[in-house]
């Protein structure tokens, strides 16, 4: 069973920045894409950004030039850098990791993050 599991999270002035870390239980390598997801109160959950093996990225429209997934292969982890955070970006935040183009396969239990004005 694949576990992904999320830290980093945690209460933030607008303006600042947080790193989120998602750790896996088995190589990255091993799927075809990791990618950050987040929800809302009363909102659906909407894809943040992703990584594929081949280390190509892909962002909302909505985080483009403030947030950045990096990887540590070694480490099984993916990272997401979170600048510039504003009261909007507060929400729980999800890793996920897909092992075709489809939706994701197995997903993290969440990090909250809150961001205040």
């Amino acid at each position: 069973q694949v576990q992904l599991v999320e830290s980093g999270g945690g209460l933030v002035q607008a303006g600042g920045s947080l790193r989120l870390s998602c750790v896996a239980s088995r190589s990255i390598f091993s799927f075809y894409y990791m990618g950050w997801y987040r929800q809302a109160p009363g909102k659906q959950r909407e894809l943040v950004g992703s990584v594929t093996t081949g280390g190509s990225t892909n962002y909302a429209d909505f985080v483009k030039g403030r947030f950045t997934i990096s990887r540590d292969i070694a480490k099984n982890t993916v990272y997401l850098q979170m600048n510039s955070l504003q009261p909007e970006d507060t929400a729980v935040y999800y890793c996920a990791a897909g092992t075709n183009r489809g939706p994701p396969s197995y997903w993290g239990q969440g990090t909250q993050v809150t961001v205040s004005s």
